[in-house]
């Protein structure tokens, strides 16, 4: 290995001629104001090419520099050391093992992430040994020759260049060629990056979730979720379909081939000078795959308990059960509830030198210091009942179980809570009390359940009206104040609040969301119950009795302090008798 240089990439690029100093300047400014790299700057404002700032990074570091796109560097790779897969996700060609080590050829070896999820997967220590440009490597993985292409696609220079140009030249290509047509034909060059990229920072800077791109017979539809609501942002033209389609997957790291089966991946980018994760999911459907990208935000899962929208008992009495010396604690509720944000939440309170935590997720979405995060891998056998039997040997004070989903897993959870651990998990049930009906219908005993849980809490998100715009209701519906519990001497109170619509909220009434909870403890009563199969009614009318506040009367309380509106709790606490087809 080269002697590592105390040099930056652009001091070995001016000192070799390749940039002016009045173009790093520029790259510099660029790179402090979007969280991007210098190099990167530099390539996408056209001061030198990928291959000049994959050298300089070869010298900065001593590691070699390999041109993918000779022969004799072909050579030097093996293809067979690291599935096509894997290598495709992470962007890496596999050369030689050495010593114990496996050396690969990365573009950038400061990503000790990457290496060490290579190095979990291969079972061995992992190393940059070589280093190639991004492009390269891309093509490496693709195991096609596009250089051209991938180099044109990978980088590009202004905003200018994106919806309106990609669909005028596609435009009068028919549909039927453009699902077929492979991806090293001609994929619109930087134009459908270009639009991808704007697409993705829309979602991201308005406060979506999820990105949804669904093709239909004429067109492909790009849809946001905002505030758990999916709205309608463009309609792309039919022809861009193969080029929109084709892109995204190779971003998310997945065989852009395969057309068949869905398929997982990750995009990882930096937007306003913060690193953002994306959960790829892609599924084949009728007019072509439609593709979700599920926007990860880490900060949502570091607001603080008192952020969720806990009442000041719910919260005390959630405090002190996470700090338990054992048992099993369920979140339950629908997808989308918030159900995995509360539990991080939590584990981030608990997360202190003294103990130990071990989590088994699928997928692992955000990454926490301190905590022992393992990722589920149904296809190699490693599923969740095999990561909690290993956790139990590793001596954690804390377990977080992503989700029970069988009875082997229910089985081996309440071993660990019966046997001195705190575990965490989900249940996938409409309410709290619904959990105990539910784990006993997997084959759990009954008199498992009614020793091992401390408590259930049954969870929704709801909409949070603007603050900027919203008004008092001067003539709330009597049949909603009903629905959701509040008398007319409350109503007549006039703190009932209705959405109005400003460009805070993009005209919708409401920004962000908050969580309604109902927390439900066992006490004696209740696990008399579930030890006797007793049925939901009544270990919901126990739980009420022991002191549980249900979903509806905790979004009471935020109606009347004018936090969000009955329609919304009524909506989303799926209230008996409410009927979204009345709502005006």
């Amino acid at each position: 290995m080269a002697k590592k240089s105390d040099k930056k990439v652009e001091e070995i690029l001016l000192e070799s001629g390749l940039v002016t100093a009045t173009q790093v300047a520029a790259a510099k400014a660029e790179a402090e104001s979007t969280g991007k790299r210098v190099g990167e700057a530099l390539i996408e404002q056209g001061a030198c090419k990928d291959t000049d700032v994959a050298k300089a990074t070869a010298l900065q570091y001593g590691i070699e520099f390999l041109d993918l796109g000779s022969p004799e560097a072909l050579a030097r790779t093996d293809r067979t050391l690291l599935k096509s897969e894997v290598q495709q996700k992470y962007t890496v060609a596999p050369m030689r093992k050495e010593r114990g080590t496996l050396l690969v050829c990365v573009h950038d070896p400061s990503d000790i992430e990457t290496l060490d999820m290579l190095g979990m997967m291969s079972n061995m220590r992992v190393a940059a040994g070589g280093i190639a440009a991004r492009s390269q490597l891309q093509t490496f993985v693709l195991g096609t020759q596009v250089a051209p292409t991938l180099q044109k696609r990978l980088y590009t220079d202004s905003l200018d260049q994106s919806k309106d140009k990609s669909q005028d030249r596609s435009s009068d290509k028919s549909s039927d060629r453009s699902r077929d047509r492979s991806v090293d034909a001609d994929t619109g060059d930087s134009k459908i990056v270009v639009l991808i990229d704007r697409m993705i920072d829309q979602a991201v800077i308005g406060r979506g979730s999820d990105i949804h791109v669904e093709p239909r017979k004429t067109d492909v539809l790009i849809r946001y979720r905002i505030d758990g609501v999916c709205l309608e942002r463009d309609k792309l033209n039919k022809g861009m379909q193969a080029q929109l389609l084709s892109r995204l997957k190779l971003m998310a790291g997945v065989n852009i081939a395969e057309r068949r089966i869905p398929q997982d991946g990750r995009i990882k980018k930096v937007i306003d000078g913060k690193v953002v994760d994306f959960r790829v999911s892609t599924c084949p459907a009728v007019h072509g795959e439609s593709v979700v990208l599920r926007i990860l935000r880490p900060d949502s899962a570091r607001i603080g308990l008192k952020g969720l929208g806990f009442e000041a008992d719910n919260l005390a009495g959630f405090n002190r059960i996470i700090r338990r010396p054992n048992g099993i604690f369920l979140v339950t509720g629908p997808t989308g509830s918030g159900k995995t944000t509360t539990l991080y939440s939590a584990l981030n309170d608990l997360n202190t030198p003294d103990r130990k935590i071990i989590t088994a997720e699928d997928p692992v979405e955000y990454a926490f210091t301190g905590i022992n995060q393992v990722q589920v891998r149904e296809h190699i056998g490693l599923t969740f009942a095999a990561v909690l039997r290993s956790m139990l040997r590793q001596a954690p004070n804390i377990i977080l179980v992503g989700e029970i989903r069988d009875r082997e897993v229910a089985d081996i959870a309440i071993q660990a809570a019966l046997t001195g651990h705190m575990v965490f998990s989900t249940l996938h049930t409409n309410d709290a009390p619904s959990a105990i009906t539910r784990l006993i219908d997997m084959g759990v005993k009954p008199f498992l359940v009614a020793s091992s849980i401390q408590a259930i809490m049954g969870q929704r998100l709801a909409r949070v009206l603007c603050e900027k715009c919203k008004a008092p209701d001067p003539n709330p519906d009597p049949k909603m104040m009903r629905l959701v519990g509040i008398t007319p001497e409350e109503a007549a109170m006039g703190t009932i609040m209705r959405p109005v619509g400003c460009d805070n909220c993009d005209g919708t009434g409401y920004r962000g969301r908050r969580a309604i909870f109902e927390l439900m403890t066992m006490n004696a009563e209740i696990r008399d119950l579930a030890f006797n199969r007793a049925s939901v009614s009544r270990v919901r009318a126990a739980a009420i009795r022991g002191g549980m506040r249900s979903l509806v009367a905790d979004g009471k309380i935020k109606i009347l302090r004018g936090n969000t509106t009955p329609t919304e709790i009524a909506n989303f606490a799926q209230v008996e008798g409410y009927d979204p087809s009345e709502v005006k």
